[in-house]
């Protein structure tokens, strides 16, 4: 980095590219090893916080286009970490559930993503790791309402 010209180096939002271009390499690289996709853990966390939810609720919770909701619920359902089952009170959509083995699956993806961030986050210490996080979320939170 330390060729990049100071103009770059000294604004933010280059910074925070720079950082999520290593963050996103280090998750892909973690969860191509263990055979997952990082929709697969983003949309595993949203049914479990949420509990039952249509394509298009996880769609919208996730931030993941329609479209690849559809193509991961299908890896997923195909691999049996969720099902689909009518939804009593819309009988025209499914509801996607956890089963068993999703809880498994999401918990082991979760340690991914926390040895992920440890190594993402090595130079910092404890305090300034949680402090980058509340200012990133607020960042977002700020910009996305």
């Amino acid at each position: 980095m330390s060729t990049a010209p100071v103009r770059l180096r000294t604004k933010a939002s280059w910074l925070v590219n720079q950082a999520a271009t290593v963050a996103h390499r280090l998750a892909m690289d973690e969860f191509s090893r263990s055979g997952a996709r990082r929709y697969h853990y983003g949309i595993l966390a949203a049914i479990d916080e949420n509990g039952p939810s249509s394509q298009a609720a996880l769609s919208r919770c996730t931030g993941i286009d329609r479209s690849d909701v559809v193509a991961v619920i299908n890896e997923l359902a195909d691999a049996g970490h969720v099902e689909r089952a009518p939804d009593p009170a819309d009988g025209r959509r499914n509801l996607i559930t956890l089963t068993g083995t999703g809880v498994r699956r999401l918990q082991h993806l979760e340690d991914l993503v926390s040895e992920t961030q440890d190594v993402f986050l090595a130079p910092l210490e404890p305090a300034e790791r949680a402090q980058l996080t509340r200012l990133l979320a607020r960042v977002v939170e700020h910009h996305q309402g």
